[in-house]
């Protein structure tokens, strides 16, 4: 038997939807009224047992709503087993399927928790990856949201990734990526650590421009300056490398004074590339932290001026940060904007279920 748990939202929602969540750390819900229903986690959708258990958990979220359904949301992203089992129910039950892009799905988690209405809303949405509506990798960035709708107002700039998903697992291949772009020698810097023959194979995709997508994700820029700062070069486990350059900019500060930066810029190219000469990895992770809070606070009062847009949401995994979070929202303050969090949902993918029915909710009731 599967054990659902309630949550009760400040006001009700347009539309009886069931959601079918993330790939990475999947929970389901289904938004009834005023009432979600969330599956128990799932974990990574990369096992079959996980697949069944997510399969069991819709059959008994639909059972559990208190009338006819109006739709079934999904990710954007074709290939997750999440989106075909959504397609495949919303096929059956003769229903509409509806698919979220990743990021407008976690910052609707602010607009259902905080029971707003069609006003404009920002979100800073930072995270790993998620499939973008231009189909590249998207992870850092600013939103606007008003009702139903989201447009993406700016963005962290790309970052190669040499390798593709390997490079989320190796650092270093990204701290080359910025090396390369800035036109340094990255095979000299990580030949020592990571053996020639891999260092210039790296550098030759990055040269030829052979699998090294692009991504926005915040996540990886953590990643890269953690790679520079000699924190990190391979991973063990998942964000490993952002705990670390964390602990390591956290103690820093602790100890000293706040260090020099340069002006507020979501354009990390030239303050990463100044890491990897920079002697001191706790200085250079602080350095980072704050740019990247400074940052985002410039570019979410750059879009109040033209959106008239005061409160402004905090979600994606990277805000289990708590240096980033406290300095981005005491930013945020001081430019006299209100940051929303979406407590008591998850910030991260276990959360964004609830974002995708409440998305696709307002879209039925504007239709």
């Amino acid at each position: 038997m599967v054990e659902l748990r309630r949550q009760t939202l400040p006001v009700p929602a347009p539309a009886r939807v069931l959601a079918c969540g993330a790939f990475l750390k999947n929970r389901a819900c289904l938004l009834d009224g005023d009432q979600v229903w969330w599956s128990p986690p799932h974990g990574d959708l990369d096992t079959p047992a996980a697949c069944a258990a997510l399969q069991a958990a819709v059959k008994a979220l639909r059972e559990r709503a208190r009338g006819p359904l109006d739709a079934v949301a999904h990710d954007l992203h074709p290939d997750f087993f999440s989106t075909r089992l959504a397609l495949e129910c919303a096929s059956q039950w003769a229903l509409p399927a509806r698919a979220v892009q990743h990021h407008h799905a976690h910052a609707a988690v602010v607009q259902a928790v905080h029971g707003l209405g069609d006003g404009p809303l920002l979100a800073l949405a930072l995270d790993g990856v998620g499939l973008g509506d231009d189909g590249q990798a998207w992870g850092g960035e600013v939103l606007l949201l008003r009702g139903a709708h989201c447009t993406r107002v700016a963005h962290l700039p790309p970052l190669r990734l040499p390798g593709g998903d390997v490079a989320a697992r190796e650092p270093w291949r990204l701290a080359a990526a910025l090396l390369q772009a800035q036109g340094r020698d990255a095979v000299a810097r990580f030949a020592p650590q990571v053996g020639l023959p891999l260092a210039r194979g790296v550098v030759q995709m990055l040269d030829r421009g052979v699998h090294c997508p692009p991504s926005t994700a915040a996540g990886r820029w953590f990643d890269a300056a953690a790679g520079l700062l000699g924190l990190s070069l391979r991973q063990a486990a998942e964000a490993e490398a952002a705990v670390a350059l964390e602990q390591a900019a956290t103690h820093w500060l602790e100890a000293h004074d706040r260090p020099a930066l340069p002006a507020p810029s979501l354009a990390l190219d030239k303050l990463c590339a100044e890491l990897a000469d920079e002697p001191d990895a706790g200085r250079g992770a602080a350095r980072f932290h704050l740019a990247l809070a400074q940052g985002l606070v410039q570019a979410a009062a750059d879009a109040t001026q033209a959106t008239g847009a005061t409160q402004v949401a905090l979600v994606g995994g990277c805000f289990f940060n708590r240096l980033l979070s406290r300095e981005v929202a005491a930013g945020l303050q001081a430019a006299g904007l209100q940051p929303l969090w979406p407590d008591p949902v998850d910030p991260g993918d276990a959360g964004l279920a609830l974002g995708q029915a409440w998305a696709v909710a307002l879209s039925l009731q504007e239709d």
